[in-house]
């Protein structure tokens, strides 16, 4: 299933994105130009060449991406994408929003990221299998369980996890650990794959009460049905919640009735798509921001609410699935019109919050039951919010601003502590 959004995107980058709130935060602390440099920049950047033979006949050269921003909290830890927009400057933005975000949830991990920049929708699975393989083999001695560990992210799955963890055994020996977000079959962790979406829904458990919602008056829009937007609905909806707006790559639906989030799964995986959903009606996506609910889940692409659209929006409550869903200017009108919105350094925290524990488990060679795993995360992707919150309510800021904060703040104390950053 497909994690893009269908509308128009903002000709604002996810590295500006990033570096906006980066910068501000860095001012407002009164971090050091040359300390801010430190831990603003990327430790290690590698580009590699990935040639594959695709059914047309032709040798196709794809770049393959690791980036790995910081590692002052732990080993770096950050996903892997496959799409055809993936370049350097967006690897390197996802990297750093990885180092902040571990730091925000308070998981022993840095920050990194991959990608590589095929297109999935014209692979088959043999062509994604050799890309897989091939990016791992090419970037190996970067990674292992107390370095660097890759994990699904756009475009990618359980199935791709499983292939780069083999061929890393195939050099280190059976190394699970190496990898998180696999199948159940291969030591993957119960709860992993829904556990984005589950994260968003309990900050919606958390924050409903404070802003007057239940779960059977709540409307809900979704931007993406992927992994990430498609379990949020499918778990919303189980609660009460109702779905009456989502698009995708293909297009935007609506309907006032309800939208069976479950049968929308099905429907998607036989059309590839939402349109054509039945008792559904299509919209222009771009319309997908005027449908008027009460929770709003962009769970596509970066850039996604920008000034030209942000003014549309009719929802109380905004979760940022995606990476840098929102630009600063539109992030601006969203404040200034009194939109709640829990920010995705913050709020997409639920699927490496459920790769620490699957890690952890690989370590142990021991697994939890999913209970277990979800509460857990309930407890510490709750927690995060209400350390943000505190901090904004004491520095006066937005949630955003707080979390970036708090997340720079920890990220600068455990390179101080260590000793490699020195202060004055």
């Amino acid at each position: 299933m497909s994690d893009r959004g269908g509308a128009s995107r903002a000709e604002v980058s996810n590295y500006e994105i990033v570096t906006h709130y980066f910068d501000e935060a860095v001012d407002r602390l009164g971090i050091a130009d040359d300390l801010a440099a430190v831990i603003k920049t990327s430790y290690r950047e590698v580009q590699v060449q990935i040639p594959i033979r695709l059914g047309d006949g032709k040798i196709h050269v794809f770049s393959g991406y690791r980036v790995q921003h910081n590692g002052a909290r732990g080993p770096y830890k950050g996903g892997v994408r496959f799409h055809p927009e993936v370049d350097l400057d967006e690897v390197r933005a996802l990297a750093s929003l990885m180092t902040w975000k571990t730091a925000i949830a308070g998981v022993p991990f840095g920050g990194a990221k991959g990608g590589v920049n095929v297109p999935t929708d014209v692979c088959n699975t043999d062509e994604l299998e050799r890309v897989a393989r091939s990016f791992i083999d090419k970037v190996e001695k970067l990674l292992g369980p107390n370095r660097d560990i890759p994990a699904p992210d756009v475009g990618t799955n359980a199935q791709t996890m499983a292939w780069m963890m083999d061929e890393y055994g195939k050099l280190h020996g059976h190394t699970p650990a190496c990898v998180t977000g696999k199948p159940i079959a291969l030591e993957g962790s119960f709860g992993r794959e829904a556990a984005t979406g589950r994260g968003l829904v309990y900050l919606y458990e958390h924050v409903a009460d404070e802003l007057g919602l239940k779960p059977e008056n709540t409307r809900v829009a979704v931007q993406g049905y992927g992994n990430v937007g498609s379990w949020a609905a499918r778990i919303l909806q189980d609660m009460g919640c109702k779905l009456v707006a989502v698009s995708d790559v293909t297009g935007a639906i609506r309907s006032d009735a309800g939208i069976d989030a479950h049968k929308l799964v099905e429907h998607v995986l036989e059309a590839r798509g939402v349109v054509g959903f039945e008792g559904s009606e299509q919209i222009p996506p771009d319309d997908l921001l005027g449908v008027e609910c009460e929770l709003f889940i962009p769970a596509a692409l970066g850039g996604m609410i920008h000034k030209s659209n942000a003014d549309r929006l009719r929802a109380k409550l905004v979760i940022e699935g995606a990476n840098s869903p929102t630009t600063p200017a539109a992030d601006q009108i969203l404040a200034d019109s009194g939109v709640h919105v829990i920010p995705d350094v913050m709020a997409n925290a639920g699927g490496v919050i459920v790769s620490y524990f699957e890690w952890v488990q690989n370590l142990q060679h021991f697994r939890w039951d999913e209970d277990e795993v979800n509460e857990r995360l309930r407890k510490i992707i709750q927690r995060a919010y209400r350390e943000v919150s505190e901090k904004a309510e004491e520095r006066k800021l937005p949630l955003r601003a707080a979390a970036y904060e708090l997340g720079i703040e920890r990220v600068l104390e455990a390179a101080l502590t260590r000793g490699y950053v020195h202060n004055g």
